[in-house]
């Protein structure tokens, strides 16, 4: 439980930090380069949510 609010809180804060650097330097290609990357982290994370589950279904 605790790994799972700590991946959020993680993605949260990246979202956070990247959303002030977008918004204080509006670039094209800036936006481009933090989308994708909250695109793979946020995949990480989902995929980190769902190896959790199936890992507490096996218990």
């Amino acid at each position: 439980m605790m790994d799972r609010l700590l991946a959020l809180l993680a993605y949260g804060v990246l979202l956070g930090f990247l959303g002030i650097l977008v918004w204080n330097v509006p670039e094209l290609d800036l936006g481009l380069v933090v989308l994708a990357t909250l695109a793979l982290a946020g995949f990480d994370v989902v995929k980190l949510l769902q190896q959790h589950n199936r890992q507490k279904q096996r218990e």
